[in-house]
């Protein structure tokens, strides 16, 4: 068939399969994810920050990204969602005081944190879990075994004795005692495709509440103002009422001196531009040879 001397070509010779996609080595990621700060890929070091969505991050590059959102290549892409430290929780976690391993055994990673309660290192194979209320880290094991067993609002103290909701059931951290509510202050730390899609949306209803509750306190507000400019409006009102009758009377007897002098006024140009005719007919210009009575004084009369 080929012509050199009795070879046969088969099926693998003439046909080449297309080489399949590269695929990324799940253990050097899931090393990433927990050794490495998210946003600057230096490793973890304490003080450590997560966000909402179960991200671990370095502090430091969090303010550094926060001052200067270019600061790294995929800044946005990681931790756009954050848009201050409000937006992330500091995490308490607990060091690994394990000997490390030997120099020749370098296939095992020793985690940097364990969980308090049952000592399982941090390193991605048990999942972990932390408190958005306190920052306290656990493996998710220990914490539901802690939390079954003890029952909601345990050692509340100040609060022991009262009736909540049974849809809200309050539990007390075990490393610092403070409550937390297992429904909603419980957060996966680098959680799969799946819980982070989920983590996300819960994210984005908590700020939609959070933004209405604010843009309701600033109506609240502006309403509050226009009602204390409404109640300083009546009190002035109200001080004028007080002050009426003698703010009345003064106005009255200022406006009756000034239409007065007014009226003079015009009387004296009036009596200016009278002719002498008109004059001698009112008063006489020596004033003998009339004679005036009480009937006629002040008038004119041809008779008098």
């Amino acid at each position: 068939m080929g012509n050199d001397g009795g070879s046969i070509p088969d099926r693998r010779d003439l046909v080449r399969n297309k080489p399949k996609a590269e695929q990324a080595d799940k253990a050097n990621q899931t090393r990433a994810r927990w050794f490495f700060c998210a946003l600057s890929k230096r490793p973890l070091q304490e003080p450590v920050v997560s966000c909402d969505l179960g991200k671990l991050y370095n502090k430091d590059a969090v303010i550094e990204f926060l001052l200067d959102r270019t600061a790294f290549g995929d800044g946005e892409e990681i931790c756009g969602h954050i848009r201050s430290l409000k937006d992330v929780k500091t995490l308490s976690l607990t060091p690994n005081a394990t000997p490390k391993p030997d120099r020749l055994d370098s296939s095992v990673d020793r985690g940097l944190f364990v969980c308090p309660l049952n000592f399982k290192e941090m390193t991605g194979v048990v999942p972990f879990v932390y408190l958005s209320t306190c920052g306290c880290v656990f493996s998710q094991a220990g914490l539901k075994a802690v939390s079954s067993s003890t029952p909601p609002s345990a050692g509340a103290g100040e609060d022991a004795g009262v009736v909540r909701p049974s849809h809200r059931q309050l539990d007390v951290c075990p490393q610092c005692a403070s409550k937390y509510d297992r429904s909603e202050d419980v957060r996966v730390l680098n959680p799969g495709p799946e819980e982070e899609e989920r983590m996300q949306r819960v994210m984005e209803g908590r700020r939609a509440i959070a933004s209405a509750k604010g843009k309701g306190k600033k109506r609240k507000a502006a309403g509050a103002g226009v009602d204390s400019e409404c109640a300083e409006g009546d009190e002035g009102r109200a001080k004028k009422k007080v002050g009426g009758p003698t703010m009345g009377r003064t106005v009255v007897a200022g406006t009756s001196r000034a239409v007065a002098s007014s009226l003079a006024m015009e009387e004296a140009k009036r009596k200016a531009n009278m002719s002498e005719a008109v004059k001698s007919l009112y008063k006489a210009k020596d004033g003998a040879g009339r004679k005036e009575t009480f009937m006629t004084m002040g008038t004119f009369t041809r008779y008098a």
